[in-house]
């Protein structure tokens, strides 16, 4: 007896990568190296024109790459069927988006009621950088940016404290003989510990405050002796408030609202000329005074308090940043175009949890409840049959 095997191919994806367009967004959602690997793998990419410039990739090292280059992003949206950006799409790139589109970027929806309804009404399947989610509860896609977001909080909160950005005119670091700064990080998961991190080797003096206390056992250890540890409450908070120059916020709960641990009453505890810089913005900010702001027009002053509120400060530092965020969602990009969303995200856990909306449906349960609006549990979409390439 002969056996034959009948091999079918999995169907191959094509990719459009269009440029940001958010206010001095210069990150770009995949590198020529990303485009190499993915057109090896027999998939088609189409990048935008000048997509990759800002992050210091030409055209032509993309079209090297294997890449078709595209002139508009009408063109990319209107070839590609999944599109890997790094921002959420803005009011501009709404009707780009149609219902066969994959979107693979961050999304932040319990931030913007706007965006999440208009997503619903295009009908496009939403996958979310900052909710795919591992076993153990890491959030893979969130971490590069979140260690450049704390970095560069501290950076930026330095400059604005000087004198002529309106700040207290203090040193951070201090110098022999006068005091440093005083640094109060809220919260301490990777944007809060990179944030104590740079401030302590500033020579401020530092305290990370959470509510997990084997966390802040973990940094304890670890941390130098200028960064103290102390547990979350509303009591200790407003004690530090009185005493701080400047505070960090890095409060996440994955996929939800940030909640409002600095109040408005509290900012009268604080020294004018203090900086708030509030990096838990993009999920609607720890401070309740926080509002987003952009790279052009970083900063604004409530109770003589300076707030730093840009809800993309990776976007300051695009060289370092994009290749930091797509070394990590460049092996889920992969997975999405060799296998189709549904049976990637069916045999990886963590695309699953990255689902945020399929077809009008919200299936990721912090959405939902952040704007009260009807959820639908992910095993219900991914049990139903798909046809597209995008739907495989």
């Amino acid at each position: 007896n002969h056996f034959f095997v009948l091999f079918i191919p999995n169907p191959k994806m094509i990719i459009g990568v269009p440029k940001e367009i958010k206010p001095n967004e210069n990150r770009v959602g995949l590198t020529p190296a990303g485009a190499n690997e993915l057109v090896k793998k027999g998939h088609k990419v189409f990048i935008q024109a000048g997509a990759g410039v800002g992050s210091g990739f030409p055209d032509d090292q993309y079209t090297d790459a294997g890449a078709t280059i595209l002139p508009t992003a009408e063109q990319v949206y209107a070839t590609g069927e999944m599109i890997i950006k790094v921002k959420e799409p803005i009011a501009a790139e709404y009707d780009l988006i149609k219902d066969n589109h994959l979107i693979f970027t961050y999304f932040h929806f319990a931030a913007s009621e706007p965006l999440t309804r208009a997503m619903m009404a295009r009908g496009a399947v939403c996958l979310a950088y900052e909710t795919v989610e591992l076993a153990d509860h890491r959030l893979p896609l969130l971490v590069p940016m979140s260690e450049v977001a704390g970095r560069m909080s501290v950076q930026e909160g330095a400059k604005y404290l000087e004198k002529p950005m309106g700040g207290r005119g203090i040193l951070l670091g201090g110098v022999p003989g006068v005091e440093p700064a005083r640094v109060l990080v809220i919260g301490a998961g990777i944007v809060g510990s990179q944030a104590a991190k740079m401030a302590a080797g500033l020579g401020a003096s530092v305290t990370i405050m959470d509510v997990n206390l084997d966390r802040l056992r973990h940094l304890a250890d670890i941390m130098p002796p200028n960064v103290h540890t102390v547990y979350s409450n509303e009591f200790n908070i407003r004690r530090y408030l009185k005493e701080s120059d400047l505070v960090i916020g890095a409060v996440l709960i994955p996929g939800a609202k940030a909640p409002h641990l600095v109040t408005r009453d509290m900012l009268k505890l604080m020294k004018p000329g203090a900086v708030i810089v509030d990096v838990a913005i993009d999920q609607g900010g720890c401070v309740e005074t926080c509002r987003p702001t952009t790279h052009d027009n970083p900063t604004y002053v409530v109770d003589e308090v300076i707030h730093y509120c840009v809800a993309n400060i990776p976007g300051a530092v695009p060289c370092t940043s994009t290749v930091a965020l797509t070394n990590c969602t460049l092996p889920y990009a992969v997975q999405l175009a060799n296998k189709g969303w549904r049976r990637a995200c069916a045999e990886n856990p963590a695309l699953k949890a990255g689902l945020n909306m399929v077809h009008g449906k919200i299936v990721y349960k912090g959405v939902a409840e952040a704007w009260d609006l009807p959820y639908t549990p992910v095993e219900s979409v991914l049990a139903s049959d798909g046809s597209s390439a995008t739907t495989s």
